[in-house]
């Protein structure tokens, strides 16, 4: 694929920072600390308006160029945590109101979002309610000129951060899909509450927590699109989501292949690069082969969709490709670096805590499956 000027010097723009933002990473994972500092480090570079209209401070950008600069986020930034908060932040509330928010909402909200000053999340998610999103008993039921929202959402990225959240609700018990809305929440709204951050796995240094609405009043000024347009808005922002939450994923497999290709052909056993070994070699052939059938799918996938195409297959099969393989990837390096890759000072058991992840949130392989499997007819 061939990139413009533009966008190559967007895309450097933001590898600039990088260095300074990587800085006490393996630090952060280890404390579960979120990276203020390195969060408006990032911020600064205009990156998180890189979908935002140029009105409301942003960079206007399409899919395609916000995907390819979020790729060099991923090569370059070894903080998996903020990358996955960048990402979270772009789509679930910048996407969200560029979209469908009124131009009260975006001349309101988007200027903060787009500069990182306002952090956002969206609440999805329930205790009884996981991959089967329809079946999501948060209300809101209408009062005058407001909502009360009412009900709990679950695994909130960003939630223990966010300045803002957009929550989907059900505002009819009976519509099915016609029955969410989508609603713009500000953290500081009485009767909204974060639980306390939640001790994962991995991705660490994004924070992730639970939320409670109780008699939460929201202004129908808040609704994101129409009442009962909620789903339309998940869809959209869940396509956004995928793509470029693992594209950046593949630019996280670019640099690990990278520095396992360095190590093989620097590291002796036996009198001779552990490279030129057929089982090290193999490794390598396959993280590449990985690497770039997922970056392909997802590329292409985002040129469908600025076409206007139907992309929920392409997406199912890209976001099974991109994870799968990460994960796959990640182990390999891992195995290449042997007792090294084990220890925390070389970040790659790291790299393998984060990539399981990719396999789970937006939607598990188990769930792409069957959607894949769905437009197949079967």
């Amino acid at each position: 694929m061939m990139w413009t000027e533009e966008q190559k010097a967007l895309r450097a723009g933001l590898a600039a920072c990088l260095p300074a933002v990587n800085e006490g990473h393996l630090e952060r994972d280890a404390a579960a600390r979120f990276p203020a500092e390195a969060w408006k480090l990032v911020a600064d570079t205009g990156v998180l308006g890189l979908a935002v209209d140029e009105r409301y401070g942003g960079l206007g950008q399409n899919l395609l160029t916000t995907m390819y600069v979020l790729e060099g986020l991923g090569e370059g930034c070894r903080d998996a945590g903020l990358s996955f908060s960048v990402s979270t932040h772009m789509v679930s509330t910048g996407v969200a109101l560029q979209r469908f928010g009124s131009a009260r909402l975006k001349a309101e909200y988007l200027p903060a979002v787009s500069a990182g000053t306002a952090i956002g999340a969206h609440a999805i998610t329930e205790p009884d309610s996981g991959s089967d999103a329809l079946a999501m008993r948060t209300r809101a039921i209408r009062d005058g000129d407001h909502f009360v929202l009412n009900g709990s959402k679950a695994f909130v990225s960003n939630g223990p951060v966010a300045d803002m959240v957009v929550v989907y609700a059900r505002t009819h018990p009976d519509a099915g899909p016609l029955g969410i809305t989508a609603f713009l929440v500000p953290a500081d709204t009485p009767g909204l509450v974060r639980g306390q951050p939640i001790a994962k796995m991995g991705l660490r240094t994004s924070p992730l927590c639970e939320l409670f609405l109780d008699d939460c009043r929201i202004p129908a000024s808040h609704v994101i699109g129409r009442v009962g347009g909620g789903f339309l808005v998940l869809d959209h922002v869940m396509q956004w989501e995928i793509l470029c939450s693992f594209v950046i994923k593949t630019g996280e497999m670019q640099h690990r292949l990278d520095r396992c290709l360095e190590y093989a052909r620097t590291r002796r056993q036996f009198g001779q690069a552990i490279g030129s070994f057929q089982a090290v070699a193999h490794k390598l052939v396959d993280m590449k082969i990985q690497l770039e059938t997922a970056r392909s799918w997802l590329f292409a996938t985002a040129e469908r969709s600025l076409r206007g195409e139907n992309i929920t297959t392409d997406v199912a099969i890209g976001k099974l490709l991109s994870s799968e393989g990460n994960v796959a990837s990640a182990l390999a390096a891992v195995q290449i670096f042997g007792g090294n890759g084990y220890t925390t000072e070389y970040g790659l058991e790291k790299d393998l805590r984060d990539a399981v992840a990719g396999t789970i949130y937006s939607g598990t392989s188990e769930i792409q499956r069957n959607r894949i499997a769905s437009m197949l007819g079967l």
